[in-house]
Order: structure tokens, then sequence, then C-alpha cells
């Protein structure tokens, strides 16, 4: 049944109750249920240090699981690593190149080691934005080129997953633009299925379909962005000033609205536009001065600091 489950949903990754702890018993990770759909590009978001690299190290085989399950292309990840990481492409924390080669270079070695043909290098060049370098080193690359670099050695086997662990990480904002417009072109054209872990909801949220928030170990929200973005919608408020607070207060919950005063005005959660033309025509009915109505609606970031504070 579970099985059956995984395969309808089409999800690349899967882990369930996935737990790890220091030797000292100090949990890191607590029951992380993750569920990324194929072709998705699903953003793996919390602050620094709540537990996203050692979920991406788990998921690659870098450490050693301790409790749970992991699966990737709907195979058990303890019984099929090897099968399981040919078609995934990986780049966790820094980037690994040789500072002495050229960018071509650098991918021509590594095809020797994966056993694939170098006829790729000029097409991943290409891809990621890096065919103009000639013969400049890597050692002379810009912190951008390196890790466009890195990321088309993570291309080299022809990946089904990308697994990349703040890849924008110590960018200037073009920099950054050049990576998401970069991953969005590989998720498009190839049909790569990207995990892409970051502590920045509002560089994140420009790039993914699916988001993840983490926060001391623990899963504190999965979903699509517009499901986020439907959080932005509850957290909304309305604020009425007007020249009598009680009388106001009064209009509203006749209106079936909760309501409270803060710094003498009324608020209430953001309703429809009907209700707020009824409050408002109500309100000037009365004769009660209206001096005006403000809606305050949370950014996404700040959705994401309040789930993560609370």
């Amino acid at each position: 049944m579970n099985t059956l489950r995984i395969a309808m949903k089409n999800f690349c990754i899967e882990t369930e109750n996935l737990h790890y702890a220091f030797s000292s018993g100090q949990p890191i990770l607590r029951n992380i249920n993750l569920q990324v759909e194929e072709g998705s590009i699903y953003g793996f978001l919390g602050p620094n240090g709540a537990g996203k690299t050692t979920t991406m190290r788990l998921l690659l085989g870098l450490l050693k699981k301790q409790d749970g399950r992991v699966s990737i292309f709907n195979k058990d990840l303890e019984q099929h690593r090897i099968a399981i990481l040919r078609q995934t492409g990986s780049l966790i924390e820094s980037p690994s190149l040789y500072s002495h080669l050229t960018a071509y270079e650098n991918l021509a070695l590594l095809c020797k080691v994966y056993g694939t043909s170098v006829k790729q290098i000029d097409p991943l060049l290409q891809l990621v934005g890096l065919a103009g370098t000639g013969s400049k080193k890597a050692g002379q690359f810009s912190l951008g080129m390196k890790q466009r670099l890195s990321i088309a050695v993570a291309l080299l086997n022809s990946p089904k997953l990308l697994v990349l662990d703040e890849p924008t990480n110590g960018l200037d904002p073009a920099g950054i633009i050049e990576i998401r417009e970069m991953l969005k072109n590989i998720n498009r054209q190839q049909g790569t299925t990207i995990l892409v872990s970051s502590h920045l909801l509002a560089e994140i949220e420009k790039l993914v379909t699916h988001v993840g928030v983490i926060h001391k170990g623990a899963l504190l929200f999965q979903g699509t962005l517009d499901a986020l973005k439907a959080k932005q919608e509850q957290t909304s408020l309305i604020y009425f000033d007007t020249g009598d607070e009680v009388s106001t207060l009064r209009i509203i919950r006749d209106n079936h609205q909760q309501a409270y005063t803060e710094n003498g005005k009324v608020v209430l959660p953001l309703p429809s536009k009907e209700t707020i033309a009824a409050i408002t025509r109500q309100l000037v009915q009365k004769d009660i001065a209206v001096y005006g109505v403000q809606t305050v609606q949370h950014d996404l970031e700040t959705i994401f600091i309040n789930l993560t504070n609370n």
C-alpha cells in the first residue's frame, strides 16, 4: 500500500520519520517526512543550523541513517544507493574544483572518473553560462562562476535529481539572479527535479514550486508555494481608524467579524471586499467619522520568521 501511494503521487524523494542525533544524544533531526514531487523545484528552508545540510547528507548516504526511511526514485536508499547516486547530482557546502585547470579541463577530468563522454562538456558549459571562459583557470573565477562550474560538475551524469546546499551563499545580487535563472532553465529544459536549501525565503520564493520549512530539526511546513502564500492571506489584517471606537467595534461584530482595538484603531482579520464595503457603508450611515481604512498584509518572509519563532 505504501509503495502504491508513492508511485501514484510521483515523489522523487520521500523520507519517513527520519531522525538523527549526535553521539551525545542531542537530536539534530526529529521525524522528518519530506515529500519532493518529481519534476519540482523544492526549496528546503530554515535558519542556519536548522538541519538542512544534515538532511541532504542523509539523502546522499554521506551520513549513516540512524532511524527512519529514505526513498529516492521509489527505491530504498540503503538497498539501492549506488543505482540512486548514478542518477543524482549534488553540491553540498563549498565546491571542489581544481584551481589550476580551466572549466573544460575540470569537466574533462571528471568525465574520465564518471565514465561519461566529453561531448557533453560544451553544451553543459553553455547551459551554466561558462562557454566563453576559454583558457581562464578556475582559480581566477569569481564565486558565482565557481558555483556555476560546480553545478556543471553535478550535471555531468545527466541526473534526474539535483541536490544543492545553499548554492547562492555568499553571492552578490547579480550572482544570485544568475544561479536562480540557470536552475529554472535546467528544470524546464531537462525536467530535472531540484532540491535546493537556503535560509533566505525572499530569494527562494522566486525559484521554487514547493517549500519545506525546517527549524531546530523539525519540519514545520511542507507544500506548494501557493499553499504558503495562502498563509499570507490568513494573517492579513485591516485597520479601521474612526471617530468612535466602541460603535465601530459593535458594527463590525454585528457583521459576524472578530475584532479588537489597538492604538486607537479597530483591527480584524482581512474579510471579503463585500464585508469591508458593508462595514464602511454602515459606519457612514451612523454618522461615524472614518479617517482611514488600511490593509496590512504579511509578506512570506514574515510568515517564515513567525513559523520559526513559534
